[in-house]
């Protein structure tokens, strides 16, 4: 976002831009665009990924059901796309270094991931909202239906946001 002309002047994301400007980065993370995530539904109640079946995604060739590290991996990525939402939306307006540096510290810090039934299904919809948040942690709800509303997995994210 820097440019010759503005280098010695620091640039600001205006809260406006910020969802969208997250949204756009989760989106093109290599390993989400591995799993075909596509960002579908981002504010500050919740947060929607959806991601299409593919072959590569079996972890049961028998069944053909989704891996349950695809499931897990899913639960995390929407529930760290929540909590991220969480904690810069609070700040307003925010420098470019600022944000660069906040974005850069947060993480996971534990998952749990419950399997309801088998992953089955042409499209999934991973959803999350916050729990709770504060200054340093942030702890988000996360389910996975398919196209069809069968719920097949919920997850439950704790996430360093500070």
């Amino acid at each position: 976002m820097h440019t010759a002309l503005t280098s010695e002047v620091e640039e600001a994301m205006h809260a406006d831009q910020l969802l969208p400007f997250i949204a756009d980065t989760f989106d093109q993370m290599p390993f989400n665009r591995l799993l075909g995530l596509k960002v579908t539904r981002f504010d500050e109640q919740q947060a929607e990924v959806r991601f299409d079946w593919a072959g590569q995604l079996v972890g049961n060739p028998v069944q053909q059901i989704l891996h349950g590290g695809v499931i897990a991996s899913v639960l995390d990525v929407v529930g760290g796309l929540m909590a991220v939402s969480s904690a810069l939306t609070r700040l307003g307006d925010i420098a470019d270094a600022e944000l660069a540096e906040k974005l850069g510290k947060m993480s996971t810090i534990d998952i749990r991931t419950d399997y309801l039934r088998p992953g089955r299904g042409q499209q999934f919809i991973a959803t999350a909202q916050v729990i709770r948040t504060g200054n340093k942690v942030c702890v988000c709800r996360m389910e996975l239906h398919n196209e069809q509303g069968t719920h097949i997995a919920l997850g439950t994210g704790t996430y360093l946001v500070g």
